[in-house]
């Protein structure tokens, strides 16, 4: 029971905190996952992660698609491939040892806690898919599943500014249109995994109930807290290094007792 309560409110503060500042929040979901709720499995905890940010993606891709934020034809361009990058990727990550993975992917927390505190800029193109710009979101695509699939992530940090790159669009379509791609990088991670019987399913599902909910609160709060948007997403980029440190530090040991 109280393996379910954490579940639920680690849920919430990764919802929570997608909806307060638009990014990043997935990234916790695997630490929280395993020094919280308490999974002990790494590729446990990147499986079901994955599923939860899948569901999560999908979700917020339907008030984007209703705004007409998402660029379906690149988006879709960007997903197919990905899919297959990820399918790559995930297969590997299972085969990777578990705490050599988390080594890794706290390597990454800190890459994207860095990345959080650089300001980015769409431009605005994006409507037309020509072969040259197909050949471009393919291949960017291609590597970003690839990435999303090996740590379980659902990759927007590369997706967003992958999308402006091979096409130009303003950074509010690149964010809308990303969330059709890190649904799918998700969905094709977490299906490789549990196919290994690596998600736990009721986990999983709370996670994702949790989420829902944080996000809703964290939507509201955003409009309030606007203007210090820059700011919390210093905090927290500094809160995702912390966590990032703390999961070097346990890996290490563990692979020292090892």
């Amino acid at each position: 029971m109280i393996q379910e309560f954490l579940a639920l409110g680690s849920g919430v503060l990764v919802g929570f905190s997608l909806g307060l500042i638009g990014g990043g929040g997935s990234i916790l979901a695997v630490p929280l996952l395993l020094y919280v709720v308490g999974v002990t499995d790494p590729h446990r905890a990147i499986g079901t992660s994955a599923l939860a940010v899948a569901a999560n993606a999908f979700m917020n891709l339907i008030p984007h698609a209703r705004q007409g934020n998402v660029r379906w034809a690149p988006a879709g361009v960007f997903a197919v491939f990905g899919v297959i990058g990820a399918t790559i990727g995930s297969s590997l990550g299972k085969a990777y040892d578990g705490q050599r993975l988390l080594i890794l992917f706290a390597l990454l927390m800190i890459a994207i806690a860095l990345l959080m505190l650089r300001k980015r800029a769409g431009g605005k193109g994006g409507r037309q898919l020509t072969p040259r710009t197909a050949a471009k979101l393919a291949g960017v695509g291609l590597s970003a599943g690839l990435l999303a699939g090996f740590f379980g992530i659902g990759g927007g940090f590369l997706i967003v500014p992958g999308l402006i790159l091979a096409t130009g669009m303003p950074m509010i379509s690149a964010v809308g249109s990303s969330l059709l791609a890190v649904g799918a990088f998700g969905s094709t991670t977490a299906i490789n995994y549990a196919l290994s019987g690596m998600v736990d399913w009721v986990i999983a599902l709370l996670f994702i109930t949790g989420g829902i909910g944080g996000g809703w609160i964290g939507a509201a709060s955003a409009a309030r807290l606007a203007l210090d948007k820059q700011k919390l997403t210093r905090v927290f980029a500094g809160v995702v290094i912390v966590v990032a440190v703390y999961m070097l530090s346990q890996s290490l040991a563990h692979l020292r007792g090892g």
